[in-house]
């Protein structure tokens, strides 16, 4: 089990914030793209106009990208060009609905992502320094075809992903499981600059007796060099909880994975600098006497986050703690939490969702893979992975923070080159 640190806030880019907040340019990606699968005229949702490609039937009470989709009855691929090499973010959507032709429900189909596997038997940022993203996809042996609603492929800002990250094996990706406001209502994609929602905590906090809701009026205060706004939302960062030891439980998980766990700081709730103090665990004790205030200079209501490399347990449950230290004052707060994020890391083969089944039209790709990729590499890499782990781990003692523009940089072990989302809709709450 690792421990990662970074520094100064992350979370993603949200576009609105608070009125009392300066205004900011918003994230403009140089490769940006977003497509409405089998419409015939362009859909705006929320600020994005999803280009057409053909043509469809409306549902009404729904987005517009729902409305169509693009069916694929046999192995077929969306194809990007690729300008700015680095972390990219895809998401797909998806909307099962009956037209006379064909009910979208039936289908079962895998998805591939320039030979990653993302999605297996399903019904609905890599790093790309290739000149193309590849998304197949490949309808399953007892279906007769696959969908997609729309499609956006974007590449992500380059404070998203710090670029001193070491790598463990090269090429690390990561899936996107579930993003947690803690103590705040929910954040909609109308709020986020990359259409992201945060759910409230509700159905993750295990206990919340001892615990209290803090919200904050005043200006989150972002720091040069440190978290921007398309990094971490004031929305996510001016509610909280103040917790005494609670749990934060992440339930359905997949065990045999490891998860990126994302846990969001900011202080707006102590009176005055250097009085907070408190344990973050992951099942162990990962930061002892974390001090907010010595992460971001002296600065309330300045973010950032702790992340940690975790295993799932055998329930299927991820869970993460902050609780008081013995630094901590009688009248001060115990811990603070602001916002989880739990990312679904890659598997040594690449792999988001197991492996593809042998399928008869899977063979000659199997085949080829087969051809491209050695034993002896597969294993070298897995070697590698091993010792490169086993150097990256990180002291747990929170001298060791430091802000991302300090003189003391720590790198996360990890490089992490893509992140997936995949967005079902089941119906009109589907944003």
């Amino acid at each position: 089990m690792e421990t990662l640190l970074t520094t100064l806030g992350f979370s993603f880019f949200f576009l609105y914030f608070l009125v009392s907040c300066d205004l900011s340019l918003s994230f403009s990606p140089v490769d940006n793209y977003i497509v409405n699968c089998g419409a015939l005229v362009d859909a705006t949702v929320d600020t994005r106009r999803f280009f057409s490609l053909c043509a469809g039937t409306l549902l009404p009470g729904l987005p517009q990208i729902y409305h169509t989709a693009r069916v694929f009855k046999a192995p077929s691929k969306y194809v990007f060009d690729v300008k700015d090499p680095g972390t990219h973010m895809l998401r797909l959507h998806f909307h099962r609905f009956s037209s006379p032709q064909l009910n979208l429900a039936d289908s079962k189909f895998h998805v591939l992502v320039n030979g990653l596997v993302a999605l297996t038997n399903f019904s609905g940022g890599r790093s790309f320094n290739s000149e193309k993203v590849e998304i197949t996809f490949l309808p399953a042996e007892k279906s007769k075809f696959a969908f997609v609603s729309a499609i956006v492929v974007i590449s992500a800002p380059k404070d998203l992903i710090l670029e001193t990250a070491q790598s463990v094996n090269g090429d690390k990706h990561l899936k996107f499981m579930y993003r947690v406001t803690i103590g705040g209502p929910k954040v909609t994609p109308f709020n986020d600059s990359l259409w992201r929602t945060w759910l409230p905590d509700d159905d993750y906090f295990r206990s919340k007796e001892g615990s209290n809701r803090v919200y904050f009026s005043g200006r989150i205060k972002y720091q040069d060099g440190g978290a921007s706004r398309e990094v971490g939302p004031d929305n996510v960062y001016n509610s909280a909880r103040l917790i005494e030891s609670k749990n934060a439980s992440i339930p359905n998980v997949i065990e045999g994975y490891q998860y990126l766990v994302r846990l969001h700081f900011c202080d707006i709730a102590s009176i005055s600098l250097g009085l907070l103090f408190f344990n973050v665990y992951d099942g162990h004790l990962a930061y002892k006497d974390l001090d907010p205030s010595a992460v971001t200079n002296y600065l309330l209501a300045s973010p950032f986050y702790v992340a940690l490399v975790v295993d799932a347990e055998h329930s299927g449950i991820v869970n993460v703690t902050v609780g008081p230290s013995n630094k901590s004052m009688v009248y001060a707060v115990d811990a603070i939490l602001n916002g989880v994020e739990i990312m679904k890391m890659s598997n040594w083969m690449g792999s988001f969702d197991g492996t593809l089944p042998a399928e008869s039209f899977l063979l000659p790709l199997i085949a080829l893979v087969c051809l491209l990729l050695s034993l002896s590499a597969i294993i070298g890499r897995r070697k590698e992975k091993v010792e490169s782990v086993l150097r990256s781990k990180l002291p747990m003692e929170v001298h060791e923070i430091s802000p991302k523009q300090g003189k003391q940089q720590l790198s996360i072990p990890i490089i992490l080159n893509g992140m997936f989302e995949f967005e079902v809709c089941e119906g009109a709450l589907c944003l």
